[in-house]
């Protein structure tokens, strides 16, 4: 593979890797807690074939990293998610397709496809990589070999988030489809804890947006029509189609989780980009919402103008949605930037007291050198560090038990990939949640360089060997 030089997203450790490899017994660092049994996946973009002309972050092909850990040893495997314009691009030994918002190239004609880069979630004893503009691909684990795409037995007519949310007290997988130019723009489906796809319904919406993620309580489910737009008379007017519109409000609707266009209520706050929620809850008569805010984006350079870092910033806040009265009250969390938020997932939905996010850096690409521990009981937050020249992504919380107990809400770990741009290694840092400024439990050292990437899951040992 040639990496091009010139494009931040295409050197340092943003670069792609052009080796999938299978390695056990890892070099550990500390010491891997004996109860921590399981894999972690996680997905991001590894372009076959880059162009320094239009490669952006969000193009590349999907690449799953895993490290799968039992009785104290770890091993490791990454493999591309092997979707059709993966295949197409691999057998044509070049780039055919333009990238995400891309003009179209001469030598690319094709327009993007699924690249399955995005997310990764279990369920109904399935691993789905995501993307949100097509459809899932189902991968078998522990190999992370693609099996092919998975419509729910053709029961899937569009598209499918990159986020979707699982209820933890139900089994129901909630999730959503977009689309920019064809009605209905937003369409809402419900999933059985067997798998099973129970309902899908349209929800109008005036405009094409982006809308990259949403929320659960454990009644009602919250979509959020924020004004970054596509319009194609701008496209025609020679101006961008996908624009953040600043004077165009936020509106956040609510709809029972079961209901359909006819129950959802609509609120308004001032314009505001959210790329992903922490979480969601019913306190009285009123919804919260807690998530990453942005006064406006432009989606790391995609939307409508060169990116601009202090836009592209987000800092947790809260919303309070009144459903009696129709009030809406918005409120900082906190005035450090940080981005993908995580929280134990068994409590989705619920009131949480805890909540993780990375701490972001002011660079002109989206850089992460710390984790951020909040309670929002005592309003108070701890950082761990990663040190000079160490970056990372998001952390995701694996809980000491698989099922909900008598033990506290953050009794478990936070695992995440890190890259020491010092030293030129890669490692899985496992963090104790309850001590999180203390020193890793654990430092996984990886055998190549593992480059940033999105969204990860864990999947207990005992899925993996029922799927194997």
């Amino acid at each position: 593979m040639v990496v091009v030089a010139g494009n931040p997203y295409l050197e340092g450790n943003f670069a792609p890797v052009d080796q999938e490899l299978t390695v056990d017994h890892l070099q550990v660092i500390g010491e891997i807690p004996p109860d921590l049994n399981g894999m972690l996946i996680r997905n991001g973009p590894n372009p076959l074939f880059p162009s320094q002309a239009w490669y952006h972050w969000f193009d590349g092909h999907g690449m799953l990293h895993g490290v799968e850990i039992s009785n104290g040893k770890a091993n490791y495997r990454n493999r591309y998610v092997q979707t059709q314009g993966w295949k197409m691009e691999k057998e044509a030994g070049r780039a055919i397709h333009s990238g995400f918002l891309a003009p179209p190239q001469q030598e690319n004609p094709s327009p993007p496809v699924n690249t399955a880069n995005t997310a990764v979630v279990w369920h109904g004893d399935r691993l789905l990589a995501l993307w949100e503009g097509g459809e899932p691909y189902q991968i078998e684990v522990p190999e992370l070999k693609t099996v092919s795409p998975y419509t729910y037995g053709g029961d899937l007519k569009g598209a499918f988030t990159a986020h979707p949310k699982v209820d933890f007290a139900t089994g129901e997988m909630m999730f959503f489809g977009y689309s920019w130019v064809d009605l209905p723009y937003l369409q809402y489906s419900v999933v059985s804890p067997e798998g099973k796809l129970l309902r899908t319904v349209p929800i109008d919406l005036p405009v094409g947006v982006m809308m990259h993620d949403f929320a659960i309580t454990a009644h009602y489910t919250i979509f959020m029509n924020l004004p970054l737009t596509f319009r194609l008379e701008r496209a025609q007017q020679g101006k961008p189609p996908l624009l953040f519109e600043k004077d165009i409000p936020s509106r956040f609707g609510i709809l029972p989780r079961h209901g359909d266009n006819s129950s959802i209520r609509w609120f308004e706050a001032p314009a505001c980009y959210v790329a992903h929620t922490l979480n969601a809850y019913e306190d009285g008569d009123e919804v919260i919402l807690i998530a990453c805010r942005m006064p406006s984006t432009t989606m790391l350079g995609l939307a409508g103008r060169a990116q601009d870092t202090h836009s592209d910033l987000a800092f947790l806040h809260k919303w309070r949605f009144n459903l009696k009265t129709g009030a809406v009250i918005e409120e900082p969390l906190d005035n450090i930037p940080s981005e993908f938020p995580r929280v134990n997932e068994q409590y989705l939905g619920r009131k949480t007291r805890y909540g993780y996010t990375s701490r972001m850096t002011p660079n002109s690409v989206p850089l992460f050198d710390g984790l951020i521990k909040y309670d929002f009981v005592s309003n108070s937050s701890q950082i761990h560090k990663l040190g000079q020249g160490r970056y990372g992504g998001e952390g995701v919380f694996v809980p000491h038990t698989p099922h909900i107990s008598q033990r506290d809400e953050d009794d478990g770990w936070l695992l995440t990939f890190i890259y020491d741009e010092v030293a030129k290694i890669s490692e899985l840092l496992i963090l104790n949640a309850k001590e999180i400024m203390a020193e890793p439990v654990a430092r996984i050292i990886l055998p190549q360089r593992v480059p940033y990437g999105f969204h990860g899951t864990w999947i207990e040992q005992t899925n993996l060997e029922f799927n194997s």
